[in-house]
């Protein structure tokens, strides 16, 4: 996570990646046999909050993430909504046939992909990058050469980026010398792309070689930073298990729409 974007600090950015990884890969499983769409409609505004709570993220940013997640987990359902089976249509136009079972349906799936995206979300805000590769070299035995190319891949997106703008800065500059036929269109993109292979092939290079010289292979290590477990890990199981509880009891005692088999 960009420590940029962090205005404090909560119990979750101690939580083991380990155990965020695992609630969410159990989470995800859990709600594919969850029907009850009073239950999903509770357990997506109760993970909202939970993501309010705890992401410890500027505002700005949460806002836009989850704006971002909620959009797209309202598209990805507009197919089974449109083109959906149902005896009672509520609108028919040409080949799109939306009805009640589609809707429910649809915007079922939308929740099931909103619990996901904003767990998601909170493992992503209080998570970093670094301390995920330690993580899953020290408790899930990940190879050393495995996990250190991929944080060396990481440390080089940064790199990318800076190229790309002093690239297009320097082209800017070169193309008030020549003519514009000969920077249109595809040339424009070859000016770009070319120079940007070629710089960054050589910084892997570079990079590859001073990894190997370092002695990053695969044998016994040991590590500067260290990722254990905690009271936080089992706190937090046992707040996502409370969350579902509570979603649980919301939807038996105060159902909004009565819908509990929305297949």
């Amino acid at each position: 996570m960009i420590e940029a974007w962090k205005t404090r600090h909560t119990f979750m950015d101690k939580v083991n990646i380990v155990t965020k990884l695992f609630l969410g890969v159990a989470l995800f499983f859990f709600i594919i046999f969850v029907h009850n769409f009073d239950f999903m409609l509770y357990l997506a505004a109760l993970m909202l909050v939970f993501l309010l709570c705890f992401a410890g993220t500027k505002w700005q940013v949460v806002a836009t993430f989850v704006g971002m997640a909620t959009f797209f987990a309202l598209t990805s359902s507009l197919f089974m909504i449109f083109y959906g089976d149902g005896q009672h249509v509520l609108l028919e136009f040409a080949f799109v046939s939306i009805s009640v079972e589609s809707l429910v349906r649809g915007l079922h799936l939308s929740l099931r992909t909103m619990v996901v995206s904003y767990f998601g979300l909170a493992i992503a805000f209080t998570s970093q990058v670094i301390m995920i590769f330690y993580s899953l070299m020290q408790h899930l035995k990940v190879k050393p050469k495995i996990a250190y190319a991929f944080m060396a891949a990481f440390r080089m997106i940064p790199l990318m980026i800076e190229s790309v703008f002093q690239l297009r800065n320097a082209l800017k500059m070169r193309y008030q010398m020549i003519s514009n036929k000969n920077y249109g269109g595809i040339q424009r993109l070859k000016h770009l792309l070319i120079p940007l292979l070629s710089q960054n092939i050589r910084k892997a290079h570079r990079l590859a070689v001073a990894m190997e010289k370092k002695g990053f292979h695969d044998g016994k290590r040991t590590y500067y930073y260290h990722v254990p477990f905690s009271y936080r890990d089992p706190l937090l199981i046992v707040l996502l298990i409370a969350i579902i509880a509570v979603a649980f009891g919301c939807a038996h005692y105060l159902p909004i729409t009565g819908i509990v088999d929305a297949r």
